[in-house]
């Protein structure tokens, strides 16, 4: 039997993890056109707010029901405005394993939120959703996204040689793939004793399910 996630809303101190809503419509588009968004993952670029919309209807609410994953926006708790995504894919409920991905707006970059929401997520996957380990791989020239993975308690498992896409912007403005490397790292619930100290400080983390 498949497992799903549930509709979960995730708040610490500075942020709440949600789901995503067709009110996120403009400021997902506007973070998906970000220069790192285009060099470091697949979202096609230029990225139009119907994208963005069919994401936020179809494919996130597609992969929930399925139980192949969950995306959750992540919102400032104050403003309540989209800062960035954290993103469940390749769940696998036999093995209890889920692979995590993250993406912050370019004016919310260097306020610990990447680390402040992956943190939370991993602390509710492997307490509320019973999971065994998460996988995150990053980009061998993502350095920004290996220091979360760090911060957050992850260990390095390895290199997977060539087997990263990313993208470089040619003179023209268009495009161009370039192959890398990706860095495996694996967090597994033994890992937080650590970093959970880092969530404590941000006043730790409360979930709401059934989120409306």
């Amino acid at each position: 039997m498949t497992s799903t996630f549930p509709n979960i809303s995730i708040s610490t101190e500075r942020l709440v993890l949600r789901p995503l809503d067709e009110d996120d419509v403009r400021e997902l588009a506007a973070m998906m056109n970000d220069e790192q968004v285009g060099a470091w993952t697949d979202v096609p670029q230029p990225y139009s707010e119907d994208q963005a919309r069919s994401w936020i209807t179809e494919y996130a609410p597609a992969e929930r029901e399925s139980g192949r994953g969950l995306d959750l926006a992540v919102t400032e708790f104050l403003t309540q405005r989209l800062v960035g995504i954290v993103q469940l894919a390749k769940t696998n409920w036999h093995v209890r394993s889920t692979e995590l991905s993250y993406i912050i707006a370019p004016w919310a970059r260097g306020e610990g939120y990447a680390s402040e929401a992956a943190l939370a997520t991993a602390q509710w996957l492997f307490g509320d959703q019973k999971l065994e380990r998460i996988e995150l791989r990053t980009a061998a020239d993502n350095t920004a996204s290996q220091q979360v993975a760090q911060k957050i308690g992850c260990i390095s498992e390895g290199v997977l040689r060539g087997a990263c896409i990313a993208h470089v912007r040619a003179d023209d403005g268009t495009w161009a793939d370039v192959r890398t490397d990706y860095i495996v790292w694996s967090l597994l619930p033994e890992d937080l004793d650590g970093a959970g100290d880092q969530l404590a400080d941000t006043g730790g983390f409360t979930t709401f399910t059934d989120w409306n």
